[in-house]
């Protein structure tokens, strides 16, 4: 398990995807949050355009970075890839579950070579697609079924979680150990505008449902004052408990 503490881990819940195509925009965000609310997400365009030299930064502003790069390529590459993130100082990173297992045990063995050892979980089904979504590519069941067999495949690699829509969170946490990790994007507070995802729910029902962080991204991001925002997601989170 990464060297965090208990009670890192039950610290900020929410992670504020970072859905930038430049540095400046992110940083302008990010020096209005606050790391003891938050925890922050890059993806695969701001890490493209920004590149390490960004999640140094962040890290260097005490906020734990999850870089979501979703690693997948043959073994030895994600694992290099993987040891090379790791040294950047993120909280966490991940891989495609899809992979398979001897990837993401790459993927592991990667991490496990440095001394910061982040978080390392892998993404099951997206929560951008849907039971036609993956009949389209040749899955033939259950987007649950489906994201359950990734899990534990994930699970016996000794992977540290999971990226899931919190619609299967419950499924997750009556087959997989408690200390197993679910980090749930596609979480809208109540009223919000759906976007791009399929299959969300909002904060309170996601805790509620078994996952232990929140990925959220333009009702913060997109917010006229985005610490406020934050403040209220925390206290609504603070109650659903």
């Amino acid at each position: 398990m990464a060297n965090r503490s208990d009670s890192k881990i039950l610290s900020a819940k929410v992670i504020v995807a970072l859905d930038y195509a430049d540095a400046i925009s992110a940083l302008k965000l990010v020096n209005q949050l606050d790391p003891a609310l938050c925890k922050l997400k890059v993806g695969k365009e701001l890490f493209t355009t920004a590149g390490p030299q960004l999640v140094e930064k962040l890290v260097a502003k005490n906020f734990d970075i999850f870089l979501d790069l979703k690693f997948h390529d043959i073994p030895n590459t994600v694992s290099k890839a993987c040891e090379i993130a790791s040294n950047l100082g993120v909280w966490m990173l991940n891989v495609h579950a899809s992979g398979g297992s001897v990837m993401m045990q790459a993927a592991l063995e990667g991490v496990s070579k440095t001394s910061h050892k982040p978080y390392l979980i892998a993404v099951t089904v997206l929560t951008s697609m849907n039971q036609a979504s993956l009949h389209e590519i040749g899955v033939a069941v259950s987007v649950e079924n489906q994201v359950l067999k990734l899990a534990k495949l994930t699970q016996g690699a000794g992977l540290h979680g999971v990226v899931c829509s919190a619609l299967e969170a419950q499924l997750l946490r009556q087959h997989l150990p408690n200390n197993f990790l679910l980090v749930t994007p596609g979480i809208r507070p109540a009223n919000a505008n759906l976007d791009d995802q399929s299959r969300v729910v909002t904060p309170s029902q996601a805790l509620q449902m078994g996952a232990n962080y929140l990925v959220i991204g333009r009702p913060i991001t997109q917010a006229a004052k985005p610490i406020d925002v934050l403040i209220a997601l925390n206290h609504e989170i603070q109650h659903g408990l």
